[in-house]
């Protein structure tokens, strides 16, 4: 489905917060940033939640409505490795002819790493490991991490200009090409980024790319994006905006909203693990609405809808 730009206006549900972290064991303590895809005539989300060690695992549940979940009993994706042995974090899905292509953060408890996992059915998945080493989309802010780090990939499920296209990062805003959804090379080094801070403005400290894009009937594609302001690594402000390229030029971004569409408003929104966050991860069209899916303060989760 076609969309434009903005998409919106978007209202939280009544139903927020849609899930919230339960029991004892691995989803206990907190709930969040869920990745969205439809799957058949349902919602599927693959979310983030851990227990009071933080180390992050990435479960799976479903809906028929969009609003009310089932979810899985065991998560789907686990730390295995080294470079993710603190917590595989933040999924962003999309599906590309039957096969399911996940980003997400493998977190080593010193650097994180935007990585890459296939599957077939959102269960068993194909881990294909970290795809930027020595990226740091921090390295032209005066601020942040001094270590390889590279988090948030979304990826557009058609080719542009004959490649297959990812937008990622934290901090600022970068992207890179495939030509087999596997090995990707940015289009420029880290030193280069397509989307920066606006200084100023509520996305001040750093911008993040949200959810993978939708196609406007007049050939841009639209994003759901993260910003921030902070005054310390505790005291920040997410909030969700929108970016749009063309389709023609993926590389360059043509229109960015100067106001969020999305602030922290709700007491789940503003009391947290990290308080004041709203933080975007799933776009679907389904039943003739957009759902948007969100972290709430990186403690539950919340869905905000808009009639298409």
């Amino acid at each position: 489905m076609t969309a434009t730009f903005p998409l919106g206006p978007f209202e939280p549900s009544t139903a927020n917060p849609i899930l919230r972290p339960r029991g004892d064991g691995w989803e206990s303590a907190n709930l969040y940033n869920p990745a969205a895809i439809v799957v058949g005539d349902r919602v599927a989300l693959l979310y983030r939640a851990h227990a009071a060690d933080r180390v992050s695992r990435i479960g799976l549940a479903w809906s028929d409505d969009g609003i009310r979940f089932e979810r899985e009993d065991e998560p789907v994706l686990v730390p295995e490795h080294d470079y993710e042995k603190a917590g595989c974090e933040d999924p962003r899905v999309t599906r590309v002819d039957g096969t399911f292509y996940l980003t997400y953060t493998g977190f080593s408890g010193a650097s994180a790493q935007l990585c890459l996992a296939t599957s077939a059915d959102l269960r068993e998945w194909t881990k294909h490991g970290p795809l930027f080493p020595g990226f740091n989309t921090w390295r032209t802010l005066p601020y942040g991490p001094d270590v390889p780090w590279s988090k948030a990939g979304v990826i557009h499920p058609e080719k542009l200009v004959g490649r297959y296209w990812m937008w990622f990062g934290e901090g600022t805003i970068h992207a890179a090409t495939s030509a087999d959804l596997l090995h990707w090379t940015p289009v420029a080094d880290d030193g280069h980024p397509i989307h920066t801070p606006t200084p100023g403005s509520w996305d001040a400290t750093l911008v993040e790319i949200g959810a993978p894009p939708v196609r406007t009937a007049d050939g841009l594609l639209v994003f759901l994006t993260n910003g921030a302001t902070a005054s310390s690594p505790s005291q920040v402000d997410y909030r969700c905006g929108q970016i749009a390229v063309a389709e023609t030029d993926p590389a360059t971004v043509v229109a960015r909203t100067s106001e969020p569409w999305l602030r922290p408003t709700s007491f789940e929104d503003t009391h947290g693990m990290v308080s004041n966050v709203t933080f975007v991860e799933g776009l679907v069209s389904f039943r003739g609405k957009w759902f948007a899916y969100y972290g709430q303060s990186d403690t539950t989760l919340a869905v905000a809808t808009c009639e298409v």
